[in-house]
């Protein structure tokens, strides 16, 4: 669970009885699997917010917390904005759907379900089909500490070149890509895209895949004038990752955005 793995945040309030974001706690599975379903269908909503559809491609991805070798996602050709509880799909590792009345995207379980397979610590992924993440992921190379924000992702993702321009629905060549990622939070798959992962969250893996998406566009927009940049000396960028990268960070992230989507789209919970 996430407050197992929680330090001291600089954002944490010194004052006590202030309003701050509580990490959640369940009295049971079924408490805790509506709180993975609702926060799912939110980063849904969020991806759509931030323009990060592209037709049906694009698939989130959540562990049920009884059966975790299953793993609720969105359904085949629903756009984003229209994810909602009653429609998310429960699948096994095989792409077999064992709850819910949609089609499975066939890509999106070959690659999910490889990785949650091969890293029994990861609870959530997220992958879509983005413009300035599938751009910088053509360059095949890592994303450099530019700024604060880049570097939370600095010595914390890596490059995949593996499959990169195949359309990955062959378990084999999913297999290959899932081994990268050990103990990283972020995937660069060359010629295709954006993948990050979160071993306690789905909030968190949205959130950093958000802001994976937006330091892609910087990068570009700063190569794009030609200039060298001065980049974030390592020492300063680990600590930036190490204070501002974590799990729990991503999660305290999320939680502005999933305020204003309860607020403002209901109809999430239909």
């Amino acid at each position: 669970m996430l407050d197992k793995v929680k330090r001291v945040s600089i954002y944490q309030p010194e004052q006590p009885g202030l309003k701050f974001p509580e990490l959640p706690s369940f009295a049971s599975h079924a408490q805790e699997r509506r709180h993975r379903q609702e926060r799912l269908v939110a980063a849904c909503r969020a991806f759509a917010l931030n323009s990060l559809d592209y037709g049906f491609a694009g698939h989130l991805t959540v562990r049920d917390p009884e059966h975790p070798h299953l793993y609720w996602t969105n359904p085949m050709a629903v756009h984003f904005s229209q994810v909602k509880l009653s429609n998310l799909i429960l699948a096994d590792h095989s792409g077999k759907v064992v709850e819910g009345d949609y089609a499975i995207n066939r890509a999106g379980f070959v690659l999910h379900a490889a990785v949650h397979e091969a890293h029994p610590d990861i609870v959530a992924m997220c992958h879509a089909h983005t413009v300035y993440g599938v751009a910088f992921a053509a360059l095949g190379k890592k994303l450099e500490p530019i700024t604060q924000d880049a570097a939370v992702f600095f010595e914390d993702h890596v490059v995949i070149t593996d499959e990169g321009g195949k359309v990955a629905v062959e378990a084999g060549a999913a297999t290959g890509i899932a081994r990268h990622f050990k103990g990283v939070k972020a995937a660069i798959h060359q010629n295709h895209g954006l993948l990050t992962c979160s071993r306690h969250s789905i909030e968190a893996a949205a959130f950093w895949f958000i802001a994976l998406e937006r330091c892609c566009q910087q990068q570009l927009m700063i190569d794009a004038t030609g200039a060298t940049p001065k980049l974030v000396p390592p020492d300063k960028a680990r600590y930036s990752r190490e204070h501002v990268g974590s799990e729990y960070i991503g999660w305290l992230h999320f939680q502005p955005i999933w305020a204003q989507l309860a607020a403002t789209q209901p109809d999430m919970f239909d």
